[in-house]
């Protein structure tokens, strides 16, 4: 998602408050949490969820004093409904004297979190994998040729005594990318380039995954 959104509901007397976040680490969430806690002081409850990652395995659910499951579960499953990752919610309630019950407070944490994730713009993120391609300047012709034929996007580059380039590929066409970019600066078949592991002067190394 992209800026943070907000979202409310109201249950006889009681106020829902969401506020949903784009986060990268469990650090960014934490710093939010303490924000909205400093912006809510007299708020009986802070719950909240979040889900990290492109695995989508980083996740927690907190209900900060509310019965069992029912605040950051509700919470976390607006999350996974809308299908998004790298997102921290936060709901804050304050009480308005009247007991909600279970079904009650899982529909109020529901209705706040929806509230806020369809005020949200969802952004979808294409998965790259980043590699360091370090060269010397005889193949250097090569590679620059390669790269602009199969149209690898470059995010860096860099020229001392060797040359260096940071590329992304699609994570989905890594493999395929990589073989038709070995083809081309050695000059071989892509069937050939399948199997040849390195090129003298060259050195491809994966660096980390966006």
């Amino acid at each position: 998602m992209g800026l943070p959104t907000t979202g409310e509901f109201r249950d006889r007397g009681s106020k829902f408050f969401a506020y949903a976040f784009p986060v990268r680490t469990e650090e960014d969430a934490q710093q939010h949490l303490e924000a909205v806690r400093k912006q809510h002081p007299k708020a009986r409850h802070h719950c909240y969820a979040y889900r990290l990652g492109l695995d989508k395995n980083n996740f927690r659910a907190n209900d900060d004093g509310e019965p069992s499951g029912t605040a950051g579960r509700p919470i976390l499953g607006q999350i996974d409904s809308f299908g998004l990752t790298n997102v921290f919610i936060v709901v804050v309630r304050y009480f308005g004297g009247t007991l909600l019950g279970t079904s009650g407070l899982i529909n109020a944490y529901k209705i706040s979190v929806q509230d806020a994730l369809q005020k949200a713009e969802i952004i979808e993120q294409t998965v790259e994998d980043v590699f360091r391609l370090t060269f010397g300047y005889a193949l250097m012709p090569d590679v620059m040729n390669a790269v602009k034929k199969l149209e690898i996007k470059v995010l860096k580059q860099e020229f001392g005594e060797e040359g260096m380039l940071e590329i992304a590929i699609r994570q989905g066409e890594r493999e395929q990318t990589l073989v038709r970019l070995r083809a081309h600066i050695a000059k071989v078949s892509l069937e050939e380039a399948e199997i040849l592991k390195a090129i003298e002067g060259l050195e491809v190394v994966h660096l980390f995954t966006l």
